[in-house]
């Protein structure tokens, strides 16, 4: 009798010693992968920005289309992050905005005193539009871009991407401080600018982002705001002698407060790598994101754009990278 519970006591702890093997190859038969899977780390915006949520819905698709690309996304503090460590390899794409890659190509703006050469950097594709939208409180009596003079406006906080295209608009514009009664330099961060507006303080703001946005809706709605066209003689002129900066459509009904169109500018959201990126995985790359433009555009409709003008890109400064040139040449654009 003692002799069949310890028999019985010995298969049972000899049952449990073998469940992690068996449980193993359970979740090898359930949940198969590639032991030799090569890791491919995407730097983004921070987390819950546009830029975080484009890469992941980027590394989605290429995990879902290959068994041999694992990949992540790394949230970054910002472009000039994000591009020297693209720089450097500790990234293997990076998700930047044009502007950012123009300047850090031909040192000026933030990259002006940093001794970085990013020329081992190469283009994949656009990814999305980044409008560069003004918006105004309907009191104010602002029909178009040329009506701010005189006016109390935002440029945004110092170093901040607002403030950023406000100096843009403003040198293409050929305007000074002295062309309005007041120029805050309040952050977008926890809505100071969007109080400000609400409250009267200011009476015009850029917004940064793609459209349609939740915070920016919520703006027409409640804070008598509306958006106006931007793009004048000299804006168009910004536009085609910058290689960074585009012509924007924002579609009419985007917002159910605003059932017109606007034309803007602004820049564009690019997928970068470096030159040493092997081939072969990056053209794996454009075909998983290619081949999932509809699943792409149903996450966010601003991830539609996929159009790739080579003669702007070699404009910037910056030529696309072997295996996206390969994949072009294959399939087209």
């Amino acid at each position: 009798m003692i002799a069949n519970k310890c028999k019985n006591y010995i298969c049972f702890k000899q049952f449990f010693r073998r469940v992690p093997i068996i449980l193993t190859f359970l979740i090898i038969a359930i949940f198969p992968f590639s032991a030799n899977a090569f890791d491919i780390l995407l730097g983004t915006g921070e987390t819950e920005t546009f830029s975080h949520f484009a890469g992941r819905m980027i590394c989605r698709v290429i995990n879902r289309h290959s068994d041999d690309l694992n990949c992540k996304t790394v949230p970054g503090p910002g472009d000039v992050h994000n591009l020297t460590n693209l720089q450097g390899g500790s990234l293997d794409i990076g998700l930047i905005d044009s502007r950012m890659l123009h300047d850090a190509l031909n040192k000026s703006g933030y990259f002006e005193f940093l001794d970085i050469s990013y020329d081992n950097l190469r283009t994949l594709a656009p990814l999305y539009d980044d409008p560069i939208t003004l918006v105004v409180r309907t009191d104010a009596k602002i029909a178009s871009l040329e009506a701010l003079k005189g006016k109390r406006i935002n440029a945004g906080a110092p170093r901040s991407l607002e403030r950023l295209a406000v100096d843009t608009i403003m040198k293409a514009k050929n305007w000074t401080k002295a062309d309005f009664s007041l120029i805050g330099e309040l952050s977008a961060s926890q809505s100071q600018d969007t109080m400000a507006f609400c409250h009267g303080t200011i009476q015009a703001m850029v917004h940064i982002g793609v459209h349609p946005d939740s915070s920016l809706q919520q703006l027409l709605k409640l804070c008598k705001a509306d958006l106006v066209d931007m793009y004048d003689n000299d804006i168009e002129k910004l536009v085609n002698d910058h290689p960074a900066f585009f012509k924007i459509n924002i579609a009419a009904d985007t917002y159910p407060s605003h059932p017109s169109g606007v034309t803007t500018l602004g820049t564009r959201a690019v997928l970068v790598v470096p030159q040493d990126l092997d081939e072969q995985t990056v053209y794996t790359i454009m075909d998983a994101i290619y081949s999932s433009r509809k699943r792409l555009k149903s996450a966010h409709v601003a991830l539609s754009l996929f159009a790739v003008d080579a003669t702007r890109q070699s404009e910037i400064g910056i030529q696309l990278h072997p295996g996206a040139v390969k994949y072009f040449s294959e399939h087209g654009q």
